[in-house]
């Protein structure tokens, strides 16, 4: 799909490293090495986002929601909200892009503008929104609700939401802020500008009290990968975390998300598509059965059963562990939560006849994005192998454990990538829309021509 202008003539992959407390794996944090407190840990969630940036990768990522994560018995579920901490981990790095998960659903735009763009001038142009939309009744229930919203109507809301919030960003002018003590002014006062905003959802008057941030907008990441969720993306995403277990579904979900693109007038190649992928590591391939064989055992499997009964909306009694899921299971059409997740996991199950205690071995490790155990030499080679057949621009790397597997990932795949052209070795921008060789976008007042325009 052509160039990424960041690299000239060579298209390079786009690493981001998903954070999620000891690892990705459901058990890592019962292993003797792990700190079952890391997740409320500042130093420690330092030492990863150093270790992702001397090795450049473009950015770190948390996952969020509005809602305890799952059952507390199971792994540690304490979330720290993500951009007070991708803040305070902007201030100990000082070139790897901040992503912070934030939902449409259960937030206000001019809050969320705000809280972004002050991200965004905190950390010199670095911060990107992972845009969700929320799925489940729990979450709802914390915001006096009875139930979530409809599927369409959260991603009707999640436009809108996405429609003010660029209007807020670009409610001041970049040149709007003179400074001019001999005048006495401040900021041209015809070059901050209320939106007006009146819509189905929102109405905002405007302007944000934070001026233009050094990238204009944030970088916009969606993780949807429903049908409403990859017209969503087409239109409004720069990044798109996807879970894809296989090269065949990578490739078809990549061919459609870029499509959509171009019939939303969008040029392809500033939506960078990155697959989730689980790297378990040893020096041999044996060496990484055996770790993850090591995990494998350590999933409690009770409260791994009824995870997936939340997910596949029955009974954990339904589930028989050495059976296969029940042939009753609801269409994706009568699913309001998580559509594409609840399908690619049904779908796994049936296409591999999967008993449920294989099947929750399999997403205990990634929760159903690709894992791949082996030596350093073959993760590069499937790495390599997506990112050439048209399946990845890069990957959301999701260490099975935290920090070592990331440790291992840095020091024996990422060199290897780097010998073969395939990944930097440097920086060569500032910001988190440089590193993925996207433009800063243009103020859409100036662009069209209104009162911004002709002062």
């Amino acid at each position: 799909m052509g160039t990424d202008a960041t690299y000239g003539s060579q298209r390079q992959l786009h690493f981001n490293l998903f954070i999620h407390d000891t690892g990705h794996h459901e058990a890592s944090w019962r292993l003797p090495e792990s700190d079952p407190h890391a997740n409320l840990d500042l130093a420690y969630f330092q030492r990863l986002a150093r270790i992702a940036e001397d090795a450049k990768f473009d950015s770190l990522f948390l996952a969020d929601g509005p809602v305890l994560f799952g059952d507390p018995g199971r792994r540690p579920s304490g979330r720290l909200e993500p951009t007070v901490l991708l803040t305070a981990l902007g201030v100990s790095t000082s070139r790897i892009g901040l992503i912070a998960t934030a939902s449409t659903s259960y937030n206000e735009p001019y809050n969320l503008a705000r809280r972004f763009a002050s991200v965004d001038h905190l950390s010199g142009g670095r911060a990107g929104w992972n845009i969700v939309t929320t799925a489940g009744d729990a979450a709802a229930r914390n915001f006096g609700l009875e139930g979530q919203p409809l599927h369409k109507d959260r991603y009707a809301r999640a436009a809108e939401f996405l429609e003010v919030s660029t209007k807020l960003w670009d409610s001041w002018a970049d040149d709007a802020i003179v400074a001019d003590k001999e005048r006495g002014v401040h900021a041209e006062a015809d070059k901050v500008r209320a939106i007006g905003h009146r819509g189905r959802y929102f109405e905002v008057e405007g302007a944000l009290n934070v001026p233009r941030s050094p990238q204009g907008y944030p970088l916009l990441v969606q993780a949807g990968s429903s049908e409403d969720g990859k017209d969503f993306a087409a239109r409004w995403a720069e990044a798109v975390f996807t879970a894809q277990p296989t090269i065949e579904e990578g490739q078809a979900f990549y061919a459609d998300v870029k499509k959509r693109a171009v019939d939303f007038g969008r040029d392809p190649d500033h939506v960078k598509i990155l697959p989730g992928i689980v790297p378990v590591i040893g020096a041999t391939d044996r060496e990484a059965r055996e770790l993850e064989e090591e995990l494998d055992r350590l999933i409690a499997p009770e409260y791994a059963r009824k995870q997936l009964a939340t997910l596949l909306r029955v009974e954990p009694e339904q589930l028989a562990f050495d059976q296969q899921l029940p042939a009753d299971l609801p269409p994706e059409e009568q699913i309001e939560g998580s559509k594409s997740r609840y399908t690619l996991i049904v779908e796994l199950a049936r296409r591999e006849q999967l008993t449920v205690r294989e099947l929750i071995g399999r997403l205990g490790g990634g929760r159903g994005h690709r894992t791949f155990t082996g030596t350093p030499a073959r993760v590069a080679d499937t790495i390599e192998h997506w990112f050439r057949s048209g399946a990845a621009d890069g990957f959301n790397i999701m260490p099975a454990v935290l920090p070592s597997g990331l440790e291992v990932f840095v020091s024996d795949v990422v060199p290897i990538l780097q010998e073969r052209g395939l990944f930097r070795t440097d920086y060569t921008g500032a910001t988190l829309r440089e590193h993925y060789g996207l433009p800063r976008p243009s103020n859409q007042f100036l662009s069209s021509g209104t009162a911004e325009a002709a002062s």
